[in-house]
């Protein structure tokens, strides 16, 4: 996979950029806020029609515009392909090869990306929520289905959160219509969750090798789902099904004291052990860099093994956060693999004898310059 040139209009400071004849590798040099991130996070919009800043698709419009466009050709194994994306504040619009989609479902994963920030480092260390949307949107890429069970999990969970709320302090007579909530939860949570499980699984396995490779096999690393109930292993959608309307009926008292769902896939989270020690407590800041960068060189490997081919890796200001050593270890990762695009301040704090022929561009208050 292959961005082979990207047009943006109206997008944050860029007023007008067309960009052709990108390399395998490609430095974005620059000082800060000069437009660095917003490049690489627009082919990021391309791949995800959302931003990996902000959840305001309102920010990513320049300054007393309406509107913004996005556009690339991507090379693929199976040919060319055009993206375009427009976003205003009337929603977005997205076409392939011209032709517009009638689900944003069915743009993302034309187009597979694989981002890494210094803030990927909350991946370890930060939140639930952080975590939970880091598989969201991975998963999402390659199983575009997920994305439909997502939305309409999130529709459902609204509804009952508004009618647990309003039943509070009441005689039930909506006890009904929350029956039927519950079903409608249950039948897309099972659905993530599987797609959940059956992720882990393989980024696991893809993970632990990699990591044991960058520590001199000094370290195994192990992910374990954390599901609000259930057993971590049990993919079985019946089974599932039978424990998520269980755990509802037995919270739910608690529910309507609180005016919100207390189980399911918005509540569930992922843990990283290495050598038995739960990394985001006990583990060092190398070791939860390490764990971080593991994986996302694991993402690389199984969206090849998904789709066929290897994503684009954007890697927004990161290896200057990385030592020498596990600078190298990304490199070498990539190298002649992997459709590269990186930002930095400056080459000096790069192994640049190692980016064999890369392009550079220099990036300056919204212009792009080679």
């Amino acid at each position: 996979m292959f961005v082979k040139s990207i047009s943006l209009q109206h997008y944050r400071n860029y007023e007008a950029l067309q960009l052709d004849s990108f390399g395998d590798v490609n430095l974005l040099i620059g000082q800060n806020a000069q437009g660095k991130t917003n490049l690489v996070e627009a082919i990021f919009v391309l791949a995800l029609t959302k931003s990996h800043r902000t959840s305001r698709d309102r920010e990513l419009i320049s300054f007393q515009e309406k509107s913004a466009h996005l556009s690339a050709m991507v090379e693929k194994k199976y040919g060319p392909l055009s993206l375009d994306l427009s976003l205003s504040p009337q929603g977005k619009k997205a076409k392939l090869n011209g032709l517009e989609q009638r689900k944003l479902s069915d743009f993302i994963g034309s187009l597979n990306v694989v981002m890494f920030a210094p803030e990927d480092l909350e991946i370890v260390k930060g939140t639930p929520g952080i975590r939970r949307r880091f598989l969201d949107m991975e998963i999402g890429q390659v199983q575009p289905g997920y994305l439909y069970h997502l939305q309409q999990y999130q529709k459902v969970l609204n509804q009952r959160n508004n009618l647990l709320k309003q039943m509070w302090g009441k005689d039930k007579p909506q006890q009904g219509l929350l029956e039927v909530w519950d079903q409608q939860l249950a039948e897309h949570g099972v659905k993530i969750i599987k797609k959940r499980k059956q992720f882990i699984v393989k980024l696991q396995r893809w993970a632990e090798t990699i990591h044991h490779g960058i520590t001199n096999g000094s370290e195994d690393l192990k992910l374990v789902y954390l599901p609000s109930f259930g057993e971590e292993a049990e993919e079985d959608e019946a089974y599932l099904f039978e424990q998520f309307m269980l755990k509802l009926s037995q919270l739910k008292d608690q529910e309507l004291r609180r005016g919100m769902t207390l189980a399911g896939p918005h509540r569930d989270d992922l843990a990283f052990y290495i050598n038995g020690r739960e990394v985001h407590t006990y583990g060092s800041q190398g070791q939860q860099r390490t764990t971080a960068l593991s994986l996302k060189l694991a993402e690389i490997e199984l969206i090849q093994e998904e789709i066929g081919e290897y994503p684009v890796l954007l890697l927004d200001d990161v290896l200057s956060e990385l030592d020498p050593y596990r600078q190298t270890q990304l490199i070498e990762t990539f190298q002649s693999k992997v459709q590269t695009f990186i930002t930095a301040t400056g080459v000096e704090s790069l192994s640049v004898d190692k980016l064999k022929n890369a392009n550079i561009y220099q990036v300056h208050d919204g212009h792009v310059g080679s």
